[in-house]
């Protein structure tokens, strides 16, 4: 699925060199098809480098995908320029009155906190609420799938004894989900989290479905409606991305174990293998697929879905 994205975007070089298709808009404007819209609330404090990571796996279907980059208005970011916020990202209020096939809500180093002390918890409530009627399906990373199973579902996380980091094995409960097709019986996935939630409380609930649990626990978590996916782990990181955290965590004289089933050998100075790729790019692919794209129709999306021009909003 070509991706439309400015063209001065840094992301666009990197995509680029990997041959994945980006398109720029004179390009997607002479194709007579009706692009997804997708909407990407990035909370991760490296922006450019989860930019990648998502927009790479967005990019590896046959459709073509509109890309709205979105950032909290009531926070400021520290680790990346403000000229790249402005340049790239929209606010919740130039947004709102549009609808988007799919939504994406990341991760976020925030876990330490109750949601109440979040700094821009009350815009985030906003903005999952408005998801309801705007936003054909949501997919919530990480903190961010802790946070719509708190605020949709009144489940709540705990803090784990020590950082869950690492490659861990997973099962599927029903391989006759839409999401999950083509996962094998058994699969890795990375995490990096302080905190978890409860699985039981998950499968007692009346509105979720547990797709996927394993050694570092649920994982795959679904609405009964299908608007909400919530995932605790890492799909989308990149091979390198645990060993960067964790040289990071070091240095910030963290007191952290060596990530999980991750360098061989147990070696920091080897090389990690990546063993969940194939497995990143099925989830988001069946995700499009399943429950973006089969669940908008054409002639209604064409009058009501609009994508939004990426520009400089000052």
């Amino acid at each position: 699925m070509p991706i439309n994205i400015p063209k001065q975007m840094p992301a666009r070089e990197v995509l680029d060199k990997e041959k994945i298709f980006v398109m720029d808009e004179e390009r997607a404007s002479t194709q007579d098809i009706r692009p997804l819209n997708i909407l990407i609330l990035n909370l991760m404090p490296e922006k450019e480098k989860t930019e990648v990571q998502l927009l790479r796996l967005l990019g590896n279907t046959p459709l073509q995908v509109n890309i709205t980059f979105l950032r909290m208005e009531t926070h400021e970011s520290k680790n990346v320029s403000k000229s790249h916020l402005e340049q790239f990202y929209k606010t919740f209020s130039t947004v709102k009155n549009y609808y988007f096939d799919g939504m994406i809500i990341t991760g976020a180093p925030i876990e330490h906190l109750p949601f109440e002390k979040v700094n821009y918890w009350e815009e985030l409530k906003d903005i999952m609420n408005w998801s309801k009627d705007h936003v054909t399906s949501a997919l919530h990373i990480c903190w961010g799938a802790q946070a719509a199973l708190y605020h949709h579902y009144g489940i709540g996380k705990f803090e784990l004894p020590s950082k869950c980091s690492g490659i861990y094995k997973h099962t599927i409960a029903d391989q006759t989900i839409k999401l999950v097709r083509g996962f094998d019986e058994v699969y890795f996935a990375p995490h990096s989290r302080y905190t978890s939630v409860s699985q039981e409380k998950i499968t007692n609930h009346p509105d979720l479905k547990l797709l996927s649990k394993g050694e570092a626990g649920p994982f795959m978590i679904i609405s009964e409606d299908e608007k909400h996916i919530m995932v605790t782990g890492h799909l989308e990181y990149d091979t390198d991305t645990l060993a960067i955290e964790y040289e990071r965590d070091l240095k910030k004289g963290l007191d952290i174990e060596i990530p999980e089933n991750y360098f061989p050998n147990n070696d920091v100075n080897e090389q990690p293998l990546n063993t969940w790729r194939s497995h990143s790019h099925l989830l988001f692919s069946n995700w499009l697929n399943y429950y973006v794209y089969q669940e908008t129709p054409y002639e209604q999306d064409r009058k009501v879905k609009v994508n939004i021009p990426v520009q400089n909003e000052h």
